[in-house]
């Protein structure tokens, strides 16, 4: 009874106060790893240096991520927007392969948008694919890490990604929260997963 309290308590209170216990110095540390990174955006693909779009985000309320450009806005001769890989360019490629495009959604932490740790937040158009199961992944707030990112990241298949989503939800925990986020940092620095084969990040989720 004593664990479940616990673990009850980490879910309503004490997740958000990790949020900003190691939110607010991370953004402050990370400063001017995030500024040389904009600039390095500006100069090599221009403006916007910041990347937003509406997510589906804690009960799949909609919110506005922050991420650094690392594509261009090169369409076809209908306007579309061309595939991912035609757009990602070799900056985008080292900045992606150090998650240095992630920094900016430490904003989206303080803003009580996302936590450090839980179900990366997906495309809005998803929503309407995802099954009774694969919806429950919106019952905790979305997180610059969760644990599908730190078991193969983009390498790993929707099914298993939506799994381990899952897992995490009926797991919350601190001791859980603090080992993923050490392992996120051992991913970061082997770049481990970073694409699907064959995929500029992930293939398309339809259903």
């Amino acid at each position: 009874m004593a664990g479940e309290e616990a673990g009850s308590f980490y879910r309503r209170r004490g997740k958000r106060l990790l949020d900003l216990a190691i939110g607010i110095p991370a953004l402050v540390i990370a400063s001017p790893l995030a500024a040389a990174t904009a600039m390095l955006v500006r100069r090599n693909l221009g403006s916007p240096v910041l990347y937003r779009q509406k997510r589906p985000g804690w009960n799949s309320k909609p919110f506005d991520l922050y991420k650094f450009r690392t594509m261009t806005e090169t369409t076809d001769a209908l306007g579309r927007l061309l595939e991912d890989r035609n757009r990602l360019t070799t900056t985008g490629k080292f900045i992606r392969s150090f998650s240095l495009d992630e920094i900016p959604e430490l904003v989206n932490v303080l803003k009580g948008d996302m936590s450090l740790v839980g179900p990366r937040p997906l495309l809005m158009q998803y929503l309407g694919r995802y099954s009774q199961e694969q919806m429950r992944r919106h019952e905790v707030r979305p997180g610059i890490t969760g644990l599908a990112q730190v078991n193969g990241r983009n390498a790993i298949s929707w099914a298993e990604k939506f799994r381990l989503d899952i897992w995490y939800v009926d797991h919350v925990s601190l001791w859980l929260d603090l080992r993923i986020m050490f392992l996120t940092l051992v991913a970061i620095i082997t770049r481990r997963g970073i694409s699907q084969s064959g995929h500029a990040t992930m293939e398309e989720f339809n259903g």
